[in-house]
């Protein structure tokens, strides 16, 4: 055992702090140093491919990746490589490609649909025709939310309902594609008016290409009165924060670049949820593709909605953990957390292999 962690980030990009790292990247390096390990920053270019793999395998027990995908030029294509290579090679991987690429794609929320937290009625589109043939009845049944794999901060996310009063229906009826269509995008709020017919087409580009694919859930109302976080350090819940969308007209959108408002507290502030949670997390990575490892930084959104009994009720609207930042509350010692989980896990696997 090395005894040795690096953490991979990329250059450039919005989440750079004035020394060049993202603001939680050297908390976390010094917590590790603290700890009795060794520790260290390096950065990844597709062209650094094999130099990279070389000094990981060479000097790392441990991979910790703090990439932003849109820091990339080229993707995660390259990146995905190079990490599931180091795995093969006995290298931990913090968080593996599989992991990442199941607990944050938006069609987890289909492969959960049925379960505890998701409604039955949550589709995944991964073909044009599959959309073509299915989205024109789902909408029939009331408001529905659209949310493409790729993006962030809410792009490519589109509530979608019904304005069209000549159109006479009811639910389970395959809507005529002429029908008028009101589209409220979550990046901004703003509004379009269309077809369901041409919004559709549009809605293609969000399908095709690698990793292409929409998901179809019934909207939330009560998103207006705001999405519940919950950000994790492995399985352990760290901190809630309630988000609330700007109080104007058509907003439903819970991003801070949208107006909307971050109230932070104590997981036991919302005990009832975080238990539920924390107490599925063996089901989610059941069902996700029994996954072993939850990933070692990762948040779960919720939106309120109301049982059969009128009871306040939590059905899951995402999972992050791509690259997910706690800068803002390093005096609540996250970066030792992580420090410890990722030490934990390096000699549970020395452990295991000896």
């Amino acid at each position: 055992m090395k005894k040795h962690v690096i953490v991979l980030e990329a250059e450039g990009g919005a989440d750079k702090w004035i020394d060049g790292h993202r603001r939680d990247t050297m908390p976390i390096v010094n917590a590790i140093r603290e700890k009795g390990y060794t520790s260290e920053v390096i950065y990844f270019r597709d062209e650094w491919f094999h130099d990279v793999f070389d000094y990981i395998l060479k000097k790392a027990d441990a991979v910790v990746v703090r990439i932003n995908p849109g820091n990339l030029p080229n993707g995660e294509g390259r990146l995905f490589e190079m990490l599931r290579q180091l795995h093969d090679s006995n290298v931990l991987i913090l968080t593996h490609p599989n992991t990442m690429m199941r607990f944050g794609a938006k069609d987890a929320l289909s492969k959960l649909a049925g379960t505890e937290l998701v409604p039955e009625d949550t589709y995944a589109y991964y073909t044009y025709d599959e959309f073509k043939k299915t989205f024109p009845k789902s909408i029939s049944y009331g408001t529905r939310v659209l949310k493409q794999n790729r993006g962030s901060t809410g792009e490519g996310i589109w509530r979608v309902e019904i304005v069209d009063n000549k159109v006479e229906y009811e639910p389970g009826d395959t809507l005529p594609l002429d029908t008028v269509i009101k589209c409220t995008e979550a990046v901004d709020n703003h509004v379009e008016y269309n077809s369901l017919g041409k919004f559709m087409k549009f809605c293609k580009r969000y399908i095709e290409g690698e990793n292409g694919m929409l998901v179809d859930m019934r909207y939330m109302p009560r998103i207006v009165e705001g999405e519940i976080r919950i950000l994790m350090v492995a399985d352990q819940p760290i901190f809630v924060v309630h988000k609330k969308p700007a109080q104007e007209k058509d907003a439903f959108s819970a991003t801070i670049a949208s107006g909307a408002q971050y109230t932070y507290y104590k997981p036991e502030e919302y005990q009832e949820l975080v238990d539920k949670f924390v107490n599925l997390i063996p089901m989610i990575s059941e069902k996700l593709g029994k996954i072993k490892n939850t990933p070692i930084i990762w948040t779960a959104d919720f939106m309120l909605d109301t049982d059969a009994n009128g009871n306040d009720t939590y059905v899951l609207g995402e999972m992050n953990c791509s690259c997910v930042g706690f800068f803002s509350h390093l005096d609540m010692g996250i970066q030792e957390m992580v420090a410890d989980e990722v030490i934990k896990r390096i000699e549970e696997k020395h452990r295991r292999v000896a």
